[in-house]
């Protein structure tokens, strides 16, 4: 993306950030004449801006509009709003720009007179920023808020000229469900890394075919960085690689709130100091983190008996050090607020957190991250997570049953941990799309077990990588996969429970475990 490599090598993010600008400034871009001023002097991302067409000229450029009735949406994603009972995000895009986009939502596909204005936040690209330069995107937003819980609605996105409540257009028509009250059973999905492939879009068919309520996506979403360290020498980087992922992705996310969490390959330099700015313009996630201005996808929300925390494990990574320190210490306090404030509610039972980069695998590529053990896995000890979703490691791994970086507990496939009692179980999810990795040991999974005694691991450290063997590698499968858990609540003082199935691309089953939780 332009910053010499020996300079990238020293260079944090926000550092990066400026280094593009200054080289892609109206100045130097006038010279060559390779971008619009217009998109350099109003900003790469606008919120509520009319979007402006991207042309290569000196010129103040005169926004060019097509013909409405002639531009059809794509790439539906739903997200939660703070509140997953009563608020919903929808988000799609358009090809090129539109006039006075919309929704309209309704309890029935023939009744969609409520119709709320949408937001277009523009992204542009200039040429020499990577592969994908002089190219605009427009994606559009509308918050939904005062729905009924457990409810489901039917919605339609359009723009002036194309309206989806028109009989012809019914069939792009969508729907999704607010969340029910903690005592009803459901089911969501979970993986990293996924990007876009045949693999991506097969899992994505599978997932699809769980009925999940909502899907985690633990981080490095669509690789349009394939490079992924945080660097902007890479000259791979192409933002419509975005536009491909999220069309892969619609067939699921226009019905499954499609909730992410941003990894190394998600920071992205042009756009914003922390990497994030183009993120900011394609998701709109919950703001009830500790620091949206640095770490927009930190937050959490409710799902019935259930807590979801998002965190930013980039901020803690000594292996690609890009951000870290970002929040000055902000995320870990803010979590562990979280924390107690989840343990002591009477309204929820389990604790599920998901980010990147790995308290623990045994890959031979990232294995595991140093600074999440060093910052957040004494607090997932201390308030007794009951399950924690990782990617980064393009694999599925399973720990056994984790307390003080030991084994408390072997959980053989098929048994039950009781993290109130034990400790927490660790599941790295990150065969979603991309190209897989490698193990040390054998691969051991359901029907196919090589179980080892121990395993020859390393962990990134602030002092560089540390060889480590193991005892805590309990299921390893080395194909394209995905997690899937089924949430069963149950009455006061008897046990609830998390069903945790890992599913392959074949849709096989490769592991299963159950973590138990007395319900409150």
């Amino acid at each position: 993306m332009g910053v010499p490599e020996q300079l990238a090598e020293r260079m944090s993010m926000a550092e990066q950030h400026e280094y593009l600008r200054a080289r892609f400034s109206r100045r130097n871009l006038m010279r060559g004449g390779a971008v619009t001023i217009g998109a350099v002097a109003g900003g790469a991302f606008v919120p509520g801006a009319v979007a402006q067409a991207a042309t290569p000229t000196q010129s103040h450029p005169q926004t060019e509009y097509v013909d409405g009735s002639l531009v059809a949406p794509f790439g539906r994603h739903l997200a939660f709003g703070n509140d997953a009972s009563t608020e919903m995000t929808v988000s799609w895009q358009v090809p090129v720009a539109v006039k006075k986009p919309f929704i309209r939502v309704g309890a029935h596909p023939w009744d969609l007179s409520r119709k709320i204005e949408a937001e277009i936040r523009t992204l542009y690209t200039p040429a020499g920023v990577g592969a994908s330069g002089d190219h605009t995107q427009y994606y559009v937003h509308a918050k939904l808020t005062h729905l009924r819980p457990g409810r489901t609605y039917y919605y339609g996105v359009g723009h002036q000229g194309f309206d989806p409540a028109e009989p012809h257009l019914l069939g792009t028509l969508g729907t999704f469900t607010t969340a029910p009250d903690r005592s009803k059973p459901f089911t969501f999905t979970a993986f990293g890394d996924q990007g876009v492939s045949y693999h991506g879009l097969a899992n994505d068919s599978l997932i699809l075919g769980q009925n999940p309520s909502f899907h985690l996506h633990a981080g490095d979403i669509a690789y349009a960085d394939p490079a992924g360290q945080g660097k902007s020498a890479d000259t791979g980087f192409d933002s419509r690689v975005w536009d491909q992922f999220l069309a892969q992705t619609e067939s699921v996310a226009k019905s499954v709130p499609w909730m992410v969490s941003y990894g190394n390959h998600d920071m992205e330099a042009w756009y914003s100091p922390n990497g994030y700015g183009g993120e900011e313009a394609r998701f709109t996630l919950p703001d009830n983190g500790p620091d949206k201005a640095h770490l927009p996808g930190v937050y959490s929300f409710v799902y019935g008996n259930t807590a979801v925390i998002s965190l930013d494990p980039n901020d803690v990574s000594f292996e690609i050090p890009a951000n870290l320190g970002i929040s000055g210490g902000t995320q870990t306090t803010w979590f562990e607020a979280q924390l107690k404030k989840f343990r002591a509610s009477k309204d929820i039972d389990f604790i599920v957190v998901f980010f990147h980069h790995c308290a623990y695998c045994t890959s031979t590529a990232h294995a595991s991250e140093g600074g999440v053990r060093q910052e957040w896995v004494p607090l997932f000890e201390k308030y007794t997570v009951d399950l924690v979703i990782n990617g980064h490691n393009h694999q599925y791994e399973r720990t056994d049953v984790i307390k003080g970086n030991k084994v408390v507990k072997k959980l053989p496939i098929g048994e039950t941990a009781y993290p109130e009692t034990e400790g927490v179980v660790y599941v790295t999810a990150g065969a979603a799309g991309r190209s897989l990795y490698a193990f040390t040991a054998p691969d051991s999974y359901e029907g196919h077990l090589n179980e080892v005694d121990s395993v020859a691991s390393f962990v990134n450290t602030k002092d560089g990588k540390v060889n480590e063997t193991v005892a805590w590698s309990r299921v390893r499968y080395l194909n394209y996969s995905f997690l899937r858990v089924d949430v069963e609540p149950a009455s006061k003082g008897r046990y609830a429970r998390l069903k945790v199935s890992g599913i392959a691309e074949t849709g096989d089953r490769i592991d299963h475990f159950t973590v138990a939780r007395r319900a409150k």
